[in-house]
């Protein structure tokens, strides 16, 4: 069964419509005019809403929960997926998953966030938002691969690390800067693909990369809407302002050189025709991650280096190396 977004009310009104039609089984004339009318009621009003999304609508459907996650898109684009556990040192945490496997007949290392789909799964995955020990175990398997030199894949899906005050003894603000300086300086190519929500140093601890993609209906923010509004304002009725002024959506952060592309997504998102989506995935990684493996190590690091020096430069001004 579909789950409506707020804003989509009037497209489950128009296909509550419909079914009813259809499900009458009637074939008068009448009854089939009505239905061809609905359903060109709700493909102009599919394509005027979907097409003027505001940055909160973009939220939202970024955090769907029918919308695919890190083990959907291995399961389909990667195959041999070899699982690994544990961060050596606490445990294992079930809000990030990686390992080897293969993509295109090439050995990739691939990690990622997951979220879950049952409340049962959200919950022992807890909901997305990784422990110290899962940025531990991410930054292992990066280490991993660069022993070996295979290139990494990293898909960013989180509301941001996990806040709890155990975390916070384990070191949750250490573990996320390593995490930050080791992939600055790792040897291999690294693609990361935001496939729904990027929440703060949670998103950026596995977002160090040399090419960053995007879904089209991805958010990438140093806080969440809800956050900002909190703090700024202490008005929930904020929280669209909020989405608009933080510029978190694709189009916004390639603008601002933060995003290297940015992949289509099907009219109402990518819960509606997920195969086509892993689909377009797989091909702009394939365009992304292989020509990296070609380059040699001295020009790797540079231009990562530069790419990162780039975010923030002010009037055209680039930052230079100290």
């Amino acid at each position: 069964m579909r789950d409506y977004l707020e804003f989509e009310k009037p497209l489950r009104e128009i296909e509550e419509k419909i079914e009813k039609l259809v499900t009458s089984g009637s074939t008068k004339a009448s009854h089939q005019e009505e239905i061809r009318k609905l359903r060109m009621k709700l493909a102009q009003v599919e394509h005027d809403l979907y097409n003027g999304l505001t940055p909160w609508q973009r939220t939202q459907l970024a955090r769907h929960p029918q919308r695919p996650s890190t083990l959907d898109y291995i399961n389909e684009i990667f195959r041999d997926f070899l699982e690994f556990h544990g961060d050596r040192s606490f445990g294992d945490d079930r809000a990030i998953v990686g390992g080897f496997a293969r993509f295109n007949d090439r050995s990739v290392m691939v990690i990622g966030h997951q979220k879950g789909k049952t409340l049962k799964e959200r919950m022992q995955r807890n909901f997305g938002m990784p422990n110290p020990e899962g940025y531990r175990k991410a930054l292992r398997l990066m280490k991993m691969a660069e022993k070996f030199n295979r290139p990494i894949v990293t898909f960013i899906d989180t509301p941001g690390a996990y806040p709890g005050i155990g975390a916070e003894e384990r070191g949750q603000a250490e573990a996320i800067a390593r995490n930050l300086l080791v992939m600055s300086r790792l040897s291999v190519p690294i693609v990361s693909i935001v496939i729904g929500e990027g929440g703060s140093g949670g998103a950026l601890a596995l977002g160090v990369s040399d090419r960053v993609l995007m879904l089209e209906h991805g958010v990438y923010s140093v806080i969440s809407p809800e956050g900002c509004a909190a703090i700024l304002w202490d008005d929930p009725a904020k929280v669209p302002d909020a989405a608009f002024a933080l510029k978190m959506t694709a189009q916004d952060l390639q603008g601002l050189g933060i995003v290297d592309d940015i992949i289509p997504e099907p009219i109402g998102g990518a819960h509606r025709e997920p195969r086509a989506v892993t689909d377009r995935v797989a091909k702009t990684l394939t365009n992304y991650l292989f020509p990296l493996t070609e380059c040699s190590i001295a020009q790797l690091l540079a231009e990562r280096e530069q790419k990162y020096r780039r975010i923030g430069a002010v009037n055209g001004l680039e930052a230079k190396p100290s």
